[in-house]
């Protein structure tokens, strides 16, 4: 009798067709949550993330937009762009994505834009 040799096969884990379905769901939803509004006039926009604060301000007056707040992430600004094609100058200047400010308030917004610590202050 011979013995036949070992196959060994790979096979993907159970768990990463889950986790590819649930990467992409979130990506979706995101996509969806955080783009801009007709009407919008206040955006926040994304610039490389290498760049350094000096030339995301710059890139944003190259677009003739207003500075409306900075962000915790300097590349990452709320603006006002100007109503004759304000975001296509933005997208030009470098900006990689232009999103709602409302959707990503939260998580931009300070322990002292949340109100965080008023406790703290009164006593």
């Amino acid at each position: 009798m011979e013995r036949g040799g070992i196959v060994l096969t790979t096979q993907r884990p159970a768990w990463l067709g889950a986790a590819a379905l649930l990467i992409a769901s979130w990506v979706a939803v995101a996509a969806l949550s955080l783009q801009v509004r007709a009407g919008t006039e206040v955006v926040a926009v994304a610039f490389p993330p290498w760049w350094g604060a000096q030339r995301a301000l710059l890139a944003v007056a190259s677009a003739n937009a207003a500075i409306v707040r900075m962000t915790a992430v300097p590349t990452l600004l709320v603006v006002r762009p100007d109503r004759d094609d304000g975001l296509q100058r933005l997208h030009a200047a470098g900006a990689w994505l232009t999103l709602d400010p409302r959707a990503i308030a939260a998580c931009l917004a300070s322990d002292d834009d949340l109100g965080v610590g008023d406790d703290r202050r009164r006593q």
